[in-house]
C-alpha cells in the first residue's frame, strides 16, 4: 500500500483527497498546509508519493517545497492547482514533477496521475538497480570470486504492477518488444493466474529469475521450464511436442499455458517453426493459449509480419513509454510503422483542434472543454494537450482570456469567430472527403 502525504491549505480538499485515496487504496500518512509544514513531514514521515499545492501561506511555496523533496529525499510528487497560467507551469517544470492536475479535477484523472507517477518511480528504481549491476559485472571479478556476467542472487527487483483487462491472457498474444525486462511482471502474472485455475504451464526463457518463485509448482510438474541457449532452439520445440503431444483429454488440466520469451532471435526459422507448431495445436482444438514474445530490435519489417501472420492479438513496446496495443478486430494490419513521436503529436493536434473550436461557443474553461469532449465524445483528452491549443489560439488572437475566481475562461474575439467559422467548415469538408458521403451545409463537426 503506497504511503501519500497531501499538502493544501483549503481542508475541505485535504479532507476530500483523504477520502478519495483510501477509496483507491492508498494511505496518507499525514497532511500539511504550507511549504514549510510539508518539507518537515516529508523528512519524517517519507511517503511514497506527494500531492500538492503550489498556491499556500508561508514564505515557502509549493514548487519551492517541491524542489528539496524531490532532490533532498528523492520522492515523487504531483502537484494538485487551481493555477494553469504559463509562468506557474514553467516554474513547475525545472522542480521535475511527475504529475500537474489542474482543479477541478476528477477521480479517473486523480487515479491515473498516481499510478503512473508510481509507475514511473518504481521504472526509475529499476533502471538504476540495472545500472549499478552492469557497472559490477563490467569488472572482470568481484571480492567474492563472481565472474562477470553471473547474476547476483541478492539483487533485489522493485515492486511492479499490471493493469490488465477482463480475457487479456485468453487466446493467443504476440508481444514484441525492445527491453525485454520490462515485462517481468507481465510473466509472472500470467503464470499465476495458470496456477489459480489449475493450468499446466510451459515456461521458456533466456535470462529470468521468474521461475525461483514458483519452485514448488516446478516441483510438482504444474509448472515445466525451458531455458532457451543459443543454437539449440529445436529443443524447445522437442520439449512442446513431448509434453502437448502426449496430453489427452482425460488430463486433470483444464487448460495448458505456454510463455515463450525469445530475447534472441538469430534463429528466426526455427522461431517461426515454434510459432506453426503452437497454432497448429491450437486449431486442431487443443486446450492451449499464452504468449510469444520476441525481441524485434534487430528483426527487419518482413520478418515482423511473418511473426505476426495468424496472430489476432498483438502488442508493440518501442520503448520504456510506448505500447501499441492491436486489438482482433483491426488485425491483422496492412502494415506496422514506427514514426517519430513528433508526427504522432502534430496529428494528435490536428485532431484536437476541431474538436476545441467546435465547444468553444460560450466562455469556458480548460477543465471544462476537456469535460466536454469527453460528454460528446467518450474520449478523456489529457488537459496539457487542450491547454496548448488554447495558448496557440490566444496568442494567435482567436481566444481572449478573462479570469473568473481562480479560473481562465476561453472566448472567441470577433476575429476569431471568423476564424472559428471558416476552420470548422474545412474540417467538415475535409473529414466528408476522407470518409466519403455528402454534407450539409447545417450538418455540425461533432455529428
Amino acid at each position: 500500500m503506497a504511503k501519500v502525504l497531501v499538502v493544501d491549505d483549503e481542508a475541505i480538499i485535504t479532507l476530500q483527497l483523504e477520502e478519495r485515496l483510501t477509496r483507491f487504496g492508498y494511505k496518507v500518512v499525514g497532511m500539511a498546509a504550507s511549504g514549510e509544514d510539508a518539507i518537515t513531514k516529508a523528512r519524517e514521515l517519507k511517503p511514497d508519493l506527494v500531492l500538492m499545492d503550489i498556491v499556500m501561506p508561508g514564505t515557502i511555496n509549493g514548487i519551492a517545497a517541491a524542489k528539496v523533496v524531490h532532490e533532498e529525499l528523492d520522492i515523487p510528487v504531483i502537484f494538485i492547482t487551481s493555477y494553469a497560467d504559463d509562468k506557474i507551469i514553467e516554474a513547475a517544470k525545472r522542480v521535475h514533477p511527475y504529475g500537474y492536475i489542474v482543479k477541478p479535477f476528477n477521480e479517473l484523472e486523480l487515479k491515473a496521475a498516481m499510478e503512473l507517477a508510481i509507475y514511473r518511480k518504481l521504472t526509475e528504481n529499476h533502471e538504476l538497480v540495472k545500472r549499478k549491476k552492469k557497472k559490477m559485472q563490467s569488472l572482470s571479478q568481484d571480492g567474492h570470486g563472481r565472474e562477470a556476467g553471473e547474476e547476483s542472487e541478492d539483487l533485489i527487483e522493485p515492486e511492479s504492477k499490471a493493469i490488465l483487462l477482463d480475457n487479456f491472457y485468453q487466446g493467443i498474444l504476440l508481444l514484441l518488444y525492445t527491453i525485454p525486462s520490462k515485462f517481468e511482471p507481465l510473466y509472472k502474472n500470467l503464470i499465476e493466474e495458470g496456477i489459480k485455475k489449475g493450468d499446466r504451464i510451459l515456461y521458456a526463457y533466456s535470462r529470468s529469475t521468474i521461475h525461483k518463485s514458483f519452485l514448488k509448482e516446478i516441483q510438482q510438474e504444474q509448472i515445466i521450464t525451458h531455458r532457451i541457449k543459443k543454437n539449440e532452439l529445436d529443443y524447445l520445440l522437442r520439449t512442446l511436442e513431448k509434453n502437448w503431444d502426449q496430453a489427452t483429454i482425460s488430463d486433470k488440466t483444464g487448460c495448458w499455458r505456454f510463455l515463450v520469451d525469445f530475447s534472441e532471435t538469430e534463429e528466426f526459422d526455427d522461431i517461426l517453426a515454434i510459432k506453426k507448431y503452437i497454432l497448429t495445436k491450437k486449431k486442431s482444438g487443443f486446450p492451449v493459449l499464452g504468449i510469444l514474445a520476441v525481441n524485434i530490435e534487430n528483426l527487419q519489417s518482413e520478418q515482423i509480419n511473418k511473426l505476426s501472420k495468424g496472430i489476432t492479438k498483438v502488442i508493440v513496446s518501442t520503448g520504456d513509454e510506448t505500447s501499441i496495443s492491436i486489438a482482433h478486430k483491426s488485425y491483422p494490419l496492412e502494415s506496422l510503422s514506427v514514426v517519430p513521436q513528433a508526427v504522432v503529436e502534430e496529428i494528435v493536434r490536428k485532431s484536437l483542434e476541431p474538436l476545441v473550436l467546435s465547444i468553444l461557443d460560450k466562455p469556458l474553461s480548460g477543465y471544462d472543454i476537456v469535460h466536454e469532449i469527453h460528454n460528446r465524445h467518450n474520449v478523456l483528452i489529457p488537459q496539457s494537450r487542450i491547454y496548448g491549443i488554447l495558448y496557440e489560439l490566444e496568442q494567435a488572437g482567436i481566444l481572449e482570456v478573462k479570469t473568473s475566481g481562480k479560473s481562465k475562461l476561453y472566448s472567441p474575439t470577433a476575429t476569431g469567430k471568423l476564424y472559428i467559422a471558416q476552420k470548422l467548415n474545412e474540417f467538415k469538408f475535409t473529414f466528408q472527403h476522407i470518409f466519403g458521403g455528402t454534407t450539409s451545409e447545417s450538418e455540425s463537426i461533432s455529428s
